[in-house]
């Protein structure tokens, strides 16, 4: 499924059209997957209208791919023909910046991005570097990993940015993909720690705390009790001043979002002491490293953490895209492809 033109998804249903390509050319130190799985991520919206840096186009979006390892170039040491491999949203990044030398390659100012800057797994094939090509713990299936490469991954980024304490409050604002499974992280990380949702969908708020939230309520509301940290996984700004209204003195919200509006009306309401007195603080997320993502894997197969899915044909695509835009969601969406 390929993107060969940005749009506006309220004007364009399709925007990625089914081609056929070639089987991507293998190079020395890459491994040749054939995807089974591809989870779809509110990311791929960014990119199809134009809010992340520009896409190589034309590109094949999906930086959730699972697959099997079909072969390996003449460099590669590890990987085997017939491993079962993931890819997250780090594709590459350059290795002796002083970012990369400090563990931040998120940082890395060449950072490539799967499914942006060189092509994904929306497709049947793709191809990626051994070092940036993750072992799948047994316990999970190709479908219920697939959201954990990013949904879960990041999600377990933002959490540890927060710097909870176990028995201090978290707030959860937007709960979609990524929110669920850190809601199921957090229980199991800090059991005495409860967690409030913040979501507009009052399905959103009733699956929250179906799963464990002691509380949900809609975007503006002020939840029973300051809070010590909030992850906000919107693309609005009403979420960051609600967030921080409901926030402790000292403590910490984290903005989890690659982009937010445009229109940045909402922060004309931004009230100091209400908001941000008290030393209250902001920090956002930026991209994965590989740490993340092989610290996350452990992580989510030693508690069995298993995403909520919802499942479309790799040609139902868009369709699993515009439902995103729309905002029906519940869990993840993932693309069986094999």
């Amino acid at each position: 499924m390929v993107l060969k033109a940005l749009c506006n998804l309220k004007e364009n249903h399709v925007p990625l059209k089914l081609m056929d390509l070639p089987v991507p050319v293998l190079r020395e130190q890459e491994i040749l997957l054939k995807v089974s799985a591809c989870g779809v991520c509110h990311t791929e919206l960014d990119e199809i209208e134009g809010r992340t840096p520009p896409p190589q186009l034309p590109i094949v979006p999906g930086h959730q791919v699972v697959g099997r390892v079909e072969a390996v170039g003449a460099q590669v040491t590890t990987a085997k023909i017939g491993d079962r491999m993931g890819v997250a949203w780090i594709f590459s990044a350059c290795g002796v910046c002083k970012f990369c030398l400090a563990g931040n390659e998120n940082l890395c100012p060449t950072f490539a991005a799967t499914g942006r800057d060189a092509n994904g797994g929306y497709a049947q094939y793709m191809t990626v570097a051994e070092s940036f090509a993750y072992a799948i713990p047994k316990v999970f299936s190709d479908l219920q990993v697939a959201p954990l490469l990013c949904a879960g991954a990041i999600g377990y980024r933002s959490l540890r940015l927060t710097g909870l304490c176990d028995g201090q409050r978290l707030g959860l604002t937007g709960f979609g993909a990524s929110a669920h499974l850190v809601l199921k992280m957090a229980q199991h990380l800090y059991p005495t720690s409860e967690v409030y949702v913040f979501a507009r969908s009052a399905e959103e708020r009733a699956f929250a705390e179906e799963i464990g939230a002691v509380w949900a309520g809609d975007t503006n509301e002020r939840a029973p009790y300051k809070l010590d940290s909030i992850i906000d996984t919107t693309p609005a700004w009403k979420p960051v001043v609600e967030a921080l209204a409901n926030l402790e003195s000292g403590g910490r919200l984290v903005i989890n979002a690659i982009r937010k509006e445009t229109d940045n009306r909402s922060l004309l309401s931004l009230d100091y002491p209400t908001h941000l007195w008290q030393e209250k603080e902001l920090k956002s997320v930026a991209n994965i490293t590989r740490g993340d993502v092989k610290e996350f894997l452990s992580l989510a197969a030693g508690m069995n953490l298993q995403p909520e899915i919802q499942v479309f044909a790799l040609e139902q695509a868009n369709e699993a895209l515009i439902e995103l835009d729309m905002g029906k969601i519940r869990g993840a969406k993932v693309l069986k492809v094999d």
